[in-house]
């Protein structure tokens, strides 16, 4: 089934069940007043909802209304945890070998992560505020959401406690990173709010595409109008959704409602200068990747990190071309004053 935050309600906005189309929806507060509280009591509200979505699609719910993305939060508005890995190595092998690092054996067996900010994420739509000096960059990324995760769960328990599916861009700041980092404490400044997709999916409604608790699908990025990339989400994931959540719970609980995500999607490619969409290539999910690229064969990057006024689009379609999470489309603006 699909799900979405209508930005109303106050903070946690208003849980609504999606139909398959992305074309009607249904509040359903007799059930979950906000898809939190649905996931606090998964078990009970999961069936429930799951009617709704059924009769949302076969056009007989009661109260049905138009889905509009633009009304859309962020699915969870704000959660109680979001840890965003770096699941896809090649992303990680690049930056390093763009200053001449070796990759360490390590990263192949223990995946990166870092815990962000999300006692408040922005909106699908809403725009990125910040200063052009600061390097503004998207990184398109699959994530989950899981139920609750005990200390030290197993993989295949964490691949259970995957309740929903989503995408997401996660802003970075680029040219505030290397200072961050220096001080050896993590990101912090450089990492601010990110925007999810307009709809949560639960990973059966994925058919075929998810298995191995990897989504693989194309995940389409286009930067003011044009395609940038295109690479698959399951190809080159080093470590899949369940051993990422099972990272996360070596040392801790998870709280139903965590979000962890992939990091930015990566595929390897061969000919890196021929690895651009107009060049026949996948493209990039990120600013950076491309930047690192032009570094290693020119030794300079050559294209800029967003301007104000540049927008980026993400979005997945199904085998059948059907958008399956709604879109992220996020325009930068210049920090008011």
């Amino acid at each position: 089934m699909k799900l979405a935050t209508l930005n109303h309600g106050g903070r946690d906005g208003t849980l609504v069940v999606v139909n398959r189309a992305l074309t009607r929806c249904c509040t359903v507060g007799h059930i979950a007043a906000t898809l939190q509280a649905a996931l606090d009591n998964w078990h009970d509200c999961a069936p429930q909802l799951h009617v709704v979505y059924e009769q949302l699609n076969a056009g007989t719910a009661a109260n049905m209304q138009p889905f509009d993305q633009h009304q859309c939060a962020s699915p969870l508005p704000r959660a109680y945890q979001w840890a965003d890995g770096s699941a896809y190595i090649n992303h990680v092998e690049l930056v390093r070998k763009a200053r001449g690092a070796e990759l360490p054996a390590s990263f192949h067996t223990d995946p990166l992560m870092y815990q962000g900010g999300s006692d408040r994420f922005i909106g699908p739509r809403d725009e990125v505020v910040a200063a052009e000096s600061w390097g503004i960059d998207f990184e398109a990324e699959v994530a989950v959401v899981t139920g609750d995760v005990a200390l030290g769960a197993s993989v295949d328990d964490c691949a259970r406690a995957i309740r929903l599916v989503m995408l997401v861009n996660d802003v970075s700041l680029r040219n505030l990173i290397p200072n961050e980092l220096a001080k050896g404490f993590g990101f912090f400044q450089s990492k601010p709010a990110s925007a999810f997709s307009p709809v949560a999916v639960t990973p059966d409604e994925l058919g075929s595409a998810w298995h191995d608790s990897k989504l693989h699908l194309p995940l389409t990025v286009a930067l003011n109008g044009t395609v940038f990339g295109q690479p698959n989400a399951g190809v080159d994931m080093t470590f899949n959704f369940a051993q990422l959540v099972a990272h996360v719970a070596k040392t801790r609980e998870l709280g139903a409602g965590s979000i962890i995500g992939s990091g930015t999607v990566s595929n390897k490619q061969g000919d890196l200068w021929g690895s651009s969409v107009e060049n026949g290539g996948v493209g990039y999910c990120c600013l950076a990747e491309v930047r690192m690229y032009e570094t290693i064969e020119q030794g300079q990057p050559r294209t800029a990190f967003m301007k104000h006024g540049d927008r980026v689009h993400i979005e997945m379609f199904d085998a059948a071309g059907h958008s399956i999470f709604g879109a992220i489309d996020n325009t930068v603006r210049a920090i008011p004053g």
